[in-house]
């Protein structure tokens, strides 16, 4: 493997001094070995190096990558780490003209990254069923919380903005369990997904709530209004509109 010098990437600048400290002392290095298009607006980037390597990572944890010279960072939700081989991958979803989704468009093999992490965002270690209810950027979330206990059943529900986008990515991941419904003006496809809380909660399972703030903000209240407890609950909002990102 060659090391990362200006020539081999054009995907940052080069940093000033205190940059650069903070990424030695803080960051690590993975190079991009792969990137597999999954049509419309989804990627699978596998980035791997020796600083990935003996990562402790839970599924549903976050990593920042820098992809600028300066601070700047966007978040994503690995879907597996190889900490033998020193590789992960991330499901990238472009869905706007922001720095986060021109990162998923422009990786390409042979770009050098820095990286923050894995850090805590979402634990879903319980063995009970999981109910995940999410939108593009859930499925990544969604297939490494399925791969993470053997025989855990994983019930996914998804709302797109781009329904046959969504569909290539839940088939080639092979996820089970997961339905898409078409987000609608005023958010009415939701009553569907709400009419599905019920039964998710008599079987006693572990709702996780990722995605769209705005969504997952009407989907808890209505999970206290089935008083399911607060402790069945997880929530992670990966994004709101109107807003570049959240972390």
């Amino acid at each position: 493997m060659t090391t990362p010098n200006a020539q081999q990437s054009s995907a940052r600048s080069e940093p000033g001094m205190l940059h650069k400290t903070f990424r030695r002392m803080f960051m690590r290095q993975g190079v991009v070995s792969a990137c597999e298009e999954l049509g419309g607006r989804f990627r699978l980037i596998t980035l791997e190096g020796p600083q990935l390597r003996g990562v402790a990572w839970v599924p549903g944890q976050k990593v920042q990558i820098a992809i600028g010279a300066t601070f700047a960072t966007r978040t994503y939700t690995p879907i597996e780490w190889d900490d033998f081989a020193g590789r992960t991958r991330i499901l990238g979803y472009a869905h706007g003209d922001g720095p986060g989704s021109a990162w998923v468009r422009d990786a390409a093999v042979g770009d050098w990254y820095d990286i923050f992490g894995p850090r805590s965002s979402l634990d879903a270690r319980v063995a009970a069923p999981l109910a995940v209810f999410g939108d593009e950027t859930s499925i990544g979330l969604a297939y490494a919380l399925q791969s993470d206990i053997p025989g855990r059943t994983v019930s996914c529900r998804f709302e797109a903005e781009h329904i046959d986008d969504a569909e290539l990515a839940i088939d080639r991941l092979g996820l089970g369990q997961a339905t898409i419904a078409a987000r609608a003006e005023g958010d009415e496809h939701l009553v569907a997904m709400e009419a599905e809380l019920p039964a998710f909660a008599a079987a006693g399972a572990t709702f996780v709530l990722s995605g769209r703030a705005p969504a997952i903000q009407r989907l808890r209240q209505s999970l206290r209004k089935l008083a399911v407890p607060g402790a069945r609950v997880m929530t992670k909002a990966y994004w709101a509109p109107g807003k570049s990102g959240l972390d």
